[in-house]
């Protein structure tokens, strides 16, 4: 019997659930994989980068993949000792930061005349006096901490996968022998490995750019901890239109408990939001334009689903996972439409363009 569409459409959402459960209860096992397939895609750029140096470009490849794995392990190392080195640092500072903050509030109840208020000494007794400063930071920094040591991990899976990379189309080749199926399954992997690298590469690009600005304005106004602050905020922008901002809300908050300031704490907050919103307004768009062809709302329901499901390192993989389950469903008629609703813009079909297409006048002899 020939299924009916009320019988595809169950079964393709009891798949839909299936495979979202599984990657939720799995996430602990698939989370670093993913990251680290992703991960590749950004190696290989870097690789190709390297490459092309007139100084590296008579390295072979595998000593150019070593290079570029031995750069990332630094780049871990460092990043795990400022996270080890601030979360010592802070520790030691959180009773000055606690008594500017009472101090501040206490400047403030002054001012507006609040001291003699039931209501206020009530509120305050509710809210601020129940809030412990140094197990909410604590607590924010060992999320940090554990995705260090998860990044370690995903970094070792990278290092082996790219060593897979070298021998993978002779086994897309010998596991699919009908003709055909082999070259349709690298064509796929061929246009996903030039969007996702692309993509990945000049966004790493671009919040380097925008960390290392930040640095300068932290460092500039003499906020603690500005190295730390600035790597957070660059790792927070691969989270379209969310992650800039909320990397800016730590710096800021920080800077009220260490000043007790409020005019000083807008001031960091202005320039660093005056800065991610150049970033990302002017630099980005000239640099990346439109080329993963994401709608917006698709972009805020892949942030929700994958940040529901592994929390920011699902947020962070949010955009590459949905471009690259776009490129596969575009391969297929039957799930063509998913993709074409998922876009941001319509681009012609060739068919449909060919056959609008006006012909040419035949070609008359010239008369005699």
């Amino acid at each position: 019997m020939k299924p009916t569409p009320f019988v595809n459409l169950v079964l393709s959402m009891v798949l839909a659930v299936t495979v979202t459960t599984i990657l939720y209860l799995g996430r602990g096992i698939i989370l670093p994989v993913v990251a680290a397939t992703i991960l590749v895609y950004l190696m290989s750029a870097a690789t190709a980068a390297l490459a092309r140096l007139p100084g590296l470009k008579l390295l072979p490849g595998g000593v150019l993949s070593f290079l570029v794995v031995l750069v990332f392990s630094l780049a871990v190392a460092l990043f795990a000792a400022v996270v080890a080195a601030t979360v010592r640092s802070i520790i030691d500072v959180i009773p000055v930061y606690e008594a500017n903050l009472d101090r501040f509030i206490v400047n403030l109840a002054d001012r507006l005349n609040l001291d003699a208020n039931d209501m206020w000494e009530s509120l305050r007794a509710a809210t601020i006096d129940r809030i412990d400063i140094e197990a909410v930071t604590i607590a924010l920094l060992g999320n940090f901490t554990s995705l260090g040591g998860m990044i370690f991990l995903i970094l070792i899976y990278a290092a082996f996968l790219t060593g897979e990379r070298i021998g993978f189309p002779a086994k897309v080749a010998r596991a699919l022998p009908q003709a055909g199926d082999a070259q349709r399954v690298m064509t796929v992997v061929q246009e996903v490995n030039a969007q996702i690298t692309t993509y990945l590469s000049v966004k790493t690009l671009i919040n380097i750019i925008l960390a290392t600005i930040c640095f300068a304005i932290l460092w500039f106004l003499d906020v603690d901890f500005a190295l730390f602050w600035a790597i957070v905020i660059g790792m927070l922008n691969y989270i379209p239109y969310f992650g800039s901002y909320l990397g800016v809300a730590f710096p800021a908050i920080l800077s009220l408990a260490q000043f007790g300031s409020l005019w000083w704490t807008i001031l960091v907050t202005v320039l660093l939001t005056g800065a991610q919103f150049i970033v990302g307004n002017i630099v980005e768009p000239r640099m990346i334009g439109r080329q993963l062809n994401l709608s917006p709302f698709v972009v805020l329901i892949a942030l929700a689903f994958w940040g529901a499901l592994w929390g920011i390192p699902g947020a962070i993989l949010a955009i590459p996972m949905t471009s690259i389950l776009i490129i596969v469903l575009n391969q297929f008629s039957s799930t063509r439409f998913l993709a074409v609703l998922a876009a941001e813009r319509i681009d012609p079909d060739p068919a449909v363009a060919a056959a609008h297409a006006p012909t040419a006048a035949p070609h008359e002899p010239p008369a005699t």
